[in-house]
């Protein structure tokens, strides 16, 4: 595993954070634009990257296909389960729980896992990454909709399962699974429109971040425990358990990395789409990506 390029890559899209933050305190973003930039990721960019990821020039051993749904399948629904008893342990206000829920369980897998897997497994196991995503982008537009909003069960809404990123996911499986090549005037413009999804999200975390007071970037006592379970105590135990139940070690050691990464992006543009406050989320997504610089590294030598 190439620590160095690890720790390159983690400082690269930080500096995108930063870029956000200098352009909303020159009044190139914030307020409205960041709504509407973020609605466009989550509508148009993020569904691209999804497809474009499956359409690359080699393919996984479709033999692997449900082994690799299995893992991600229990992977989320264990997060899920930790997500709603870790919060009530811990110095939390209440009415903030389903927001540590989300930080919790999802983790910003399709702006940052992709490139942190290609620099550590290589580009090949970044299709491998894909499929097991495909459970994470079913739950966070469900259960993360849910910890943010509030609902419960009873307010689900099946036209979820039909959102532009479900679509995508549904496409992106029925690609791998048939092996299909995408000729070059297909696969370019997803990859094109999928590339943007890295730099905007980034971009509106960073200027998210500059419309709070520095005073309150801090982040609480629970801020740093949801840090700590976030980038080391899941992906290791997440590590560990699919290693008990006879997963190939890549694909554990795959999987844990995606479970290791920061609070998901799509936290602050949820709480943006639904009219909640993002100070927690923005908090947590902050903290998060700024100590794993530091956390991936260690992550990657802790699984080897």
């Amino acid at each position: 595993m190439d620590i160095i390029s690890v720790a390159t890559q983690m400082v690269v899209l930080f500096t995108l954070v930063l870029a956000g933050f200098a352009a909303h305190k020159c009044g190139l973003m914030g307020g409205e634009f960041d709504k509407r930039l973020s609605n466009f990721v989550i509508q148009v960019t993020c569904p691209c990257l999804i497809i474009s990821s499956t359409m690359g020039d080699t393919m996984p051993d479709r033999s692997h296909i449900p082994s690799l749904l299995g893992v991600g399948m229990l992977t989320y629904a264990v997060l899920i389960i930790l997500a709603y008893i870790i919060p009530r342990c811990m110095p939390v206000r209440r009415e903030d729980r389903g927001m540590y829920s989300f930080m919790l369980t999802f983790a910003n897998v399709g702006f940052i896992g992709y490139p942190i897997v290609a620099s550590i497994f290589g580009q090949s196991a970044v299709f491998y990454a894909c499929i097991l995503n495909a459970p994470n982008t079913l739950t966070i537009f469900i259960w993360g909709i849910m910890f943010v909003t509030g609902q419960r069960s009873g307010g689900f809404r099946w036209q979820l399962l039909c959102s532009p990123a479900m679509v995508a996911t549904y496409i992106s499986i029925i690609i791998v699974a048939a092996g299909w090549r995408a000729p070059e005037v297909v696969a370019r413009p997803f990859s094109l429109l999928g590339g943007m999804t890295v730099p905007a999200a980034l971009l509106v975390i960073g200027s998210s971040i500059a419309g709070i007071p520095a005073r309150r970037m801090v982040g609480s006592a629970g801020t740093y425990i949801m840090c700590l379970f976030r980038l080391l105590i899941l992906p290791v135990g997440m590590y560990h358990l699919m290693a008990a139940i006879g997963a190939d070690h890549e694909v554990a050691a795959i999987n844990a990395v995606l479970v290791g990464m920061p609070v998901a992006s799509f936290g602050t543009m949820f709480c943006m789409k639904y009219g909640r406050d993002e100070t927690v989320m923005t908090q947590g997504t902050f903290l998060s990506t700024l100590l794993s610089v530091a956390s991936i590294p260690l992550l990657a030598m802790l699984i080897g």
